[in-house]
């Protein structure tokens, strides 16, 4: 009897981690695009909120986005009223980027369903089983957590 198509690349871990991955993923996408954001506009924000005020240059720094790109999401958050954009007072050359109170707001909304998200994919397991497998998520991803 043959393999079904594919099963030796579909029991790799990093096939597996993959796929959870994309789910996890797919399943944040949805709780932003309930705010009308998508998920550099969630990262953009979070760091934002722990920085500010942030020069820009900074700000893609610490997310290790392009700097170009890094001005688009920041258009889309300035547009709809969530950061505003101030001449920095440690160097008038550059901009500083802060949340508004209605950033602060949606980011604490996409915050929750984030969290909501994570819920789901990892329903099918316990809590001790969550905490177990978070840690070994931490362990072979090179982060420190």
């Amino acid at each position: 009897m043959a393999e079904a198509p594919l099963s030796a690349i579909r029991s790799l871990p990093s096939w597996l981690l993959g796929r959870a991955a994309a789910r996890g993923r797919a399943l944040v996408a949805e709780a932003l695009a309930a705010e009308g954001l998508k998920m550099w506009h969630h990262v953009v924000l979070s760091a934002v909120r722990d920085l500010a005020p942030v020069a820009q240059a900074d700000l893609g720094r610490s997310v290790s986005l392009d700097p170009k790109d890094v001005v688009g999401v920041l258009n889309d958050l300035q547009s709809a009223g969530l950061v505003v954009r101030a001449p920095d007072p440690r160097d008038r050359r550059k901009n500083a980027v802060s949340l508004t109170d209605e950033g602060a707001r949606v980011l604490a909304r996409c915050e929750k369903g984030a969290r909501e998200a994570n819920e789901m994919l990892l329903a099918p397991l316990s809590a001790a089983e969550r905490e177990q497998f978070t840690g070994m998520l931490i362990r072979i991803s090179g982060t420190d957590g």
